[in-house]
């Protein structure tokens, strides 16, 4: 093979034994192949040489410690609630309907006043009834002198004994007849079963009435009655006297009553336990059928450690958070109890006085550095919160 060679210009390689020599051209695009590789290695190694030399306070937030808030656990009065829907009720309610039939001759009630219990409220037609009293009044006379002059004939052996026993049996039945007429009579009159407010009347004086048609209703409006439903997870709280607070839609206020009974059985279809309460009303502002949104009180703990929900990682093998100690984060294994909307009972690793850390949770490790922000309670910032 012959080879071109000058040492100016030409450029031998080796392969093995055999001997190789690049044209002038390719050497040219050899050279400037090694020379951008050259300044790309050059760029790399200054590069990696900048960011040792960056100083610590320059690090990403991933190397730096992280900004918390954190919360001074201290003892708190806890309560363990139950949230209702229910109804005011009356504390009395009756219809008012007559037990006879008759003409109305008198109403002696306004719609919507308050009526005091045995006021007469209504009166029938009783014109006939009183006729036919008379009557037997008349007849209870006759009979009675009867039975007199019998008796002593017969203290006389001048009658028999059956005899004198049919005189004083025909006066017996008048005289139950007369109890009877009174108690029609007696029927006439409708009167107020308690004190209470009557409400609007369906009939007017002359009407003819059937018996058991309704006139009126009249309810006792102090006390009212609550009524509402509860889970039966805790039938095991609820007992006669527990106090209770609940709101309407009417008013801003807040009432307070006291549970008087609850129903001995839970219901099957909704699986809920039916309680009563009454609160007192002598404004008379709660009205019957008004909806009512109830708490109840089911436990109270005065010395309770609680915490935010959200202060709180849960895991497969339990629940844990974060407590700052010495400027770091220090992950604690806790034991919960109550929980409510907001908050969580802590039974068990939290004492009072540890900074509990309640933001920035996602980005902490056990043994991360972290400096506080600021306190839950809004007070002055500190470098680092600590609890020892």
């Amino acid at each position: 093979m012959n080879m071109y060679q000058d040492r100016n210009h030409n450029q031998s390689h080796f392969i093995g034994n055999a001997q190789f020599t690049l044209h002038p051209k390719t050497r040219t695009i050899h050279s400037k192949l090694i020379l951008i590789g050259s300044f790309i290695f050059l760029f790399a190694l200054n590069s990696c040489t900048n960011k040792k030399q960056e100083p610590a306070g320059q690090k990403g937030r991933r190397g730096g410690p992280v900004l918390v808030e954190v919360r001074v656990a201290q003892p708190e009065l806890l309560l363990n609630t139950v949230s209702a829907t229910g109804s005011v009720m009356a504390n009395e309610k009756a219809e008012i309907r007559p037990e006879v039939s008759g003409r109305i001759i008198n109403i002696l009630f306004e719609e919507g006043a308050t009526v005091q219990k045995n006021k007469l409220l209504v009166k029938l037609n009783d014109s006939d009834l009183q006729a036919q009293l008379k009557r037997n009044e008349a007849q209870a006379l006759v009979l009675t002198s009867d039975e007199s002059q019998k008796r002593k004939l017969l203290e006389l052996k001048a009658i028999s004994q059956d005899e004198y026993d049919l005189a004083k049996s025909a006066l017996m039945v008048n005289q139950a007849d007369r109890q009877l007429l009174q108690a029609q009579i007696a029927k006439t009159e409708i009167y107020a079963p308690f004190t209470g407010k009557v409400g609007l009347r369906t009939v007017s004086v002359g009407n003819y009435l059937a018996s058991n048609t309704l006139i009126a209703t009249i309810q006792q409006l102090d006390p009212v009655k609550i009524e509402f439903d509860i889970p039966e997870k805790y039938i095991g709280f609820v007992n006669s006297g527990m106090e209770i607070t609940f709101g309407t839609d009417a008013s801003d206020s807040v009432y307070s009553a006291k549970v008087y009974a609850v129903e001995s059985s839970i219901s099957t279809e909704t699986r809920t336990l039916k309680i009563r309460a009454r609160c007192t009303n002598p404004s008379g502002e709660l009205k019957p059928g008004t909806f009512a949104r109830i708490d109840m009180i089911l436990e109270r703990f005065p010395d309770a450690i609680k915490i935010p929900s959200e202060a709180v990682l849960t895991e497969l093998n339990g629940n844990r958070v974060y407590v700052c100690k010495g400027g770091k984060a220090q992950m604690t294994p806790v034991t919960t109890g109550i929980r409510t909307d907001s908050e969580i009972q802590i039974l068990s690793g939290i004492v009072p006085g540890d900074s509990l850390i309640i933001t920035g949770l996602m980005q902490l490790t056990n043994g991360a550095p972290v400096i506080v922000k600021k306190k839950k309670a809004d007070q002055p910032a500190e470098p680092v919160g600590e609890s020892k």
